[in-house]
């Protein structure tokens, strides 16, 4: 098999996870835009996340967030996305949204707010049974903005305690994935600010708590594809949440900013094999589009997280080894400048070709009149948001 044929062949591989939220109605703190067509239930956020796979062939998974996305019948709803070709996947829980988590939810300082906050996390992996979902995916906005308004060592221990109760109730198949953010919404301290509170807290519950990384959550200058490497060596990598930044957690399209970290970091992931549907990592599109059309947007994303893992594939690994062991810096840079300047899209889309898929997606979508059917037929209803 020529190395054009193995890329194309793992690309293919490559499954990105869309998110529901993705397709509803969001903004800034200051204004959310509304835009016609937006789905008015899980249903329709079901149908929009297929038109991506529809034209990619790439995005076969759609995650969920409760309780934005709850319903009475999981079983009906995972029935109506097999039928639109493609299934339920992770189950994001929300205890960041309710009064009582003013002050926090599971390191609250006041243990009924505590147990609300767990029994949810509960109610999260009784979701998972009835999806047959493999994730949870837990995110936690607790923190304090000042000084002495809590312990922080109290809270760590709050957040152990519910940890390990959520930990025991998962089934055999099943996994917590564990995100952190640097800050917000609070601005003191963050009660799972970086990927070494979640690898500790990951570390002591046990092989099936893994540690998922958002690429909008770090420090400005934080050298993203090192926690990549370290948390593989240490099989703790469980999840990535693709987006990007300028500043902080911008949430906008993934390699919109700087694509050269995107390539960066998926060299890692492909210099260790974790690009393989059997590694078990949870590739996701967390982003929210506000002042773009949305479909259109995660088509693109999809197709820049294609891109840049083509172009890590194209690494040369043996010329890369021989420069590193030789001690050739210019020489080891050069071997992956030159896959990074290499233009994938023409080997991409005779992929999609061979797939029976148009070369073109984003051209293909347009085409294809989805967007103006959508816009006829959802009138009257609540759009989808923030919140719901």
């Amino acid at each position: 098999m020529s190395s054009h044929e193995t890329v194309k062949a793992a690309v293919r591989g490559l499954g990105v996870e869309t998110a529901s939220w993705a397709y509803a109605n969001s903004g800034t703190r200051f204004k959310v835009f509304p835009q016609p067509g937006v789905p008015r239930d899980p249903y329709e956020k079901i149908d929009d996340a297929a038109q991506v796979h529809r034209f990619t062939g790439a995005a076969p998974s759609v995650a969920l967030h409760i309780p934005w996305d709850k319903v009475d019948d999981y079983d009906a709803l995972a029935r109506h996305a097999s039928a639109r070709g493609v299934r339920l996947g992770t189950i994001n829980a929300n205890v960041f949204q309710d009064e009582d988590y003013r002050l926090g939810s599971v390191t609250n300082p006041d243990p009924a707010v505590r147990r609300k906050a767990v029994d949810h996390l509960l109610e999260c992996i009784d979701i998972m049974d009835a999806t047959g979902s493999r994730d949870l995916k837990l995110w936690f906005a607790d923190g304090t903005n000042y000084p002495g308004q809590d312990s922080i060592r109290a809270r760590q221990d709050r957040l152990a305690e519910a940890l390990d109760e959520t930990y025991r109730r998962l089934g055999d198949q099943q996994r917590i994935l564990l995100e952190y953010k640097l800050f917000e919404p609070s601005f003191y301290t963050t009660d799972v600010p970086d990927w070494g509170t979640s690898y500790a807290h990951c570390l002591r519950l046990g092989e099936r708590a893994q540690v998922v990384i958002d690429t909008g959550h770090h420090a400005p200058g934080t050298n993203i594809e090192f926690i990549v490497a370290f948390l593989l060596r240490e099989r703790k990598l469980g999840g990535f949440d693709f987006n990007s930044r300028f500043y902080a957690d911008d949430d906008l399209m993934v390699g919109a900013a700087d694509p050269f970290q995107l390539f960066r970091i998926m060299h890692e992931i492909v210099a260790a094999g974790a690009h393989a549907p059997e590694h078990g990592i949870a590739f996701m599109l967390d982003q929210c589009h506000n002042i773009e059309p949305k479909i259109p947007a995660v088509i693109r994303s999809v197709m820049n997280v294609q891109e840049a893992t083509a172009k890590a594939l194209l690494v040369d690994a043996d010329a890369l080894a021989t420069a590193q062991r030789d001690g050739d810096v210019l020489g080891a840079n050069a071997v992956l400048m030159d896959a990074f300047n290499t233009d994938v899209r023409p080997l991409l889309a005779e992929m999609r070709q061979e797939q029976g898929l148009d070369p073109d997606p984003m051209a293909a979508y347009q085409r294809s009149g989805y967007f103006d059917t959508i816009r006829a037929e959802r009138v009257g209803g609540v759009q989808a948001g923030w919140g719901a």
